[in-house]
């Protein structure tokens, strides 16, 4: 078994074979390899090129990463291009397609159920299901410079406009959500041409911010060091091994028995990013409060920033400042209806999982309902979206049978519960 060289396979020279033992030992910062549908490749120059981060791409080295890779690309035969000259190998013949002793038929099984998926046309959106959700969320905005033209900034208004506003502005979360995982349109390009548009333009965040964070938590959730969004210890512990494992070292920012009562100050309102003081700032002086690290902080400025018009009238004009009023309200929707999938779900080192029970054992559900799935943006059916980013959330409650079953099938765990229950999980 030979070592593959930095370029990948040289035109006419035969590729070698290669062990699990020795694919495995290549996950380091400066030497990573990965699997693909048995081929081996050498990513070690190339990650830091990855349209996705090279953090997503590293956190697969030394894995198979055939189940990561059909997830997230929705032209595997195009990116296959990108990956010819990486090339180094393939595994040796009587290698097992999966490594570290994952269930070979549980996975099979799980592609079975992709392909299925595609046959059923379940990753084709509907383009009058996102034309009517882009509709109604621009109607929220032109109905807030309506109401700020006639009648003013007295307090009703104020309330009234915030409660609009941070309606809008949830919903356009949920919206560049979908083009953020090329949900929408058959060709990458349009994806992220809308993406940026609706996240830096109706949200006032970066598009590659949100791309290069979002995909790790979704290649390894819930998994410490890999998934940013539980990489929070200057202020939370979370999980079951994490506040003993700190507990021993005596690591303490801040004090962490008292975690769930300063969640609602902490976590809460300083989730998104807020405005210095009354008046709206320029983008680039946005003050962000990262709980985790961030890659690119947001610094686009809306494009409906009617607020602008509201924070020009003299301060006395405005009571309770429409800007301040929606991101509190807004961030109090945002951080609820996304932790309550994960946070109480079971987060721990690295186990190498299969990509089915990984993306189950860190997920869960809640009930489906019409208020449900347009609360949270059809996050209610985190476990299909995790198993299937790409696939348009319009579809999730056709494929969750089929999904239930395999689990059941495996023994699986599949949680489904009330969104009551898990707003109060999150506090437990």
């Amino acid at each position: 078994m030979g070592k593959g060289g930095e370029k990948g396979e040289e035109a006419g020279e035969q590729l070698r074979f290669y062990t699990w033992e020795e694919i495995q030992k290549h996950n380091l910062r400066t030497d990573k390899w990965l699997v693909i549908e048995r081929k081996v490749y050498n990513i070690t120059k190339w990650a830091n090129r990855h349209p996705g981060g090279h953090r997503v791409i590293s956190h697969c080295a030394g894995e198979d990463a055939t189940d990561a890779f059909q997830a997230f690309h929705i032209n595997p035969t195009l990116v296959r291009k990108f990956l010819k000259p990486l090339l180094i190998g393939e595994l040796a013949p009587g290698e097992p397609s999966h490594d570290r002793d994952k269930n070979s038929q549980l996975v099979e099984d799980f592609r079975t159920l992709r392909k299925t998926a595609e046959d059923m046309n379940l990753f084709r959106a509907s383009p009058w299901f996102f034309s009517l959700y882009l509709a109604h969320i621009i109607a929220m905005e032109a109905l807030a410079w309506l109401m700020v033209s006639h009648f003013g900034t007295g307090w009703i208004t104020t309330l009234i406009l915030a409660c609009i506003l941070a309606t809008s502005q949830a919903q356009a979360g949920w919206l560049q959500h979908d083009f953020g995982h090329l949900s929408v349109f058959k060709k990458s390009v349009w994806n992220h041409i809308v993406h940026k548009f609706v996240i830096g333009h109706l949200k006032g965040a970066s598009a590659n911010w949100w791309n290069h964070r979002h995909f790790q938590h979704h290649a390894k959730p819930n998994i410490f060091k890999k998934d940013p969004d539980v990489n929070m210890l200057h202020i939370f512990v979370l999980g079951d091994s994490q506040p003993v494992e700190y507990g021993k070292k005596k690591l303490k920012y801040l004090p962490y028995n008292h975690q769930h009562e300063y969640f609602f100050l902490g976590r809460i309102p300083l989730s998104f990013p807020i405005p210095c003081s009354h008046t709206l700032p320029d983008p680039n002086t946005l003050a962000h409060f990262p709980l985790s690290p961030r890659l690119d902080p947001p610094r686009t400025p809306r494009a409906t920033q009617f607020t602008r018009k509201v924070t020009q009238e003299p301060p006395e004009a405005l009571p309770a400042p429409v800007s301040e009023t929606e991101w509190f309200l807004e961030s109090h929707w945002f951080v609820w209806v996304t932790q309550m999938n994960h946070i109480p779900m079971e987060i721990d080192s690295e186990k190498h999982r299969d990509w089915l029970s990984s993306q189950l054992a860190a997920t869960c559900n809640i009930e489906q309902s019409f208020f449900n799935d347009w609360f949270t943006g059809h996050l209610n059916f985190q476990i299909e979206h995790h198993l299937f980013p790409t696939m348009p959330r319009h579809n999730f409650w056709k494929i969750k049978p089929l999904v239930k079953s395999l689990c059941a099938k495996y023994g699986v765990q599949y949680e489904e519960k009330s969104l009551g229950k898990a707003f109060i999980d999150i506090v437990g």
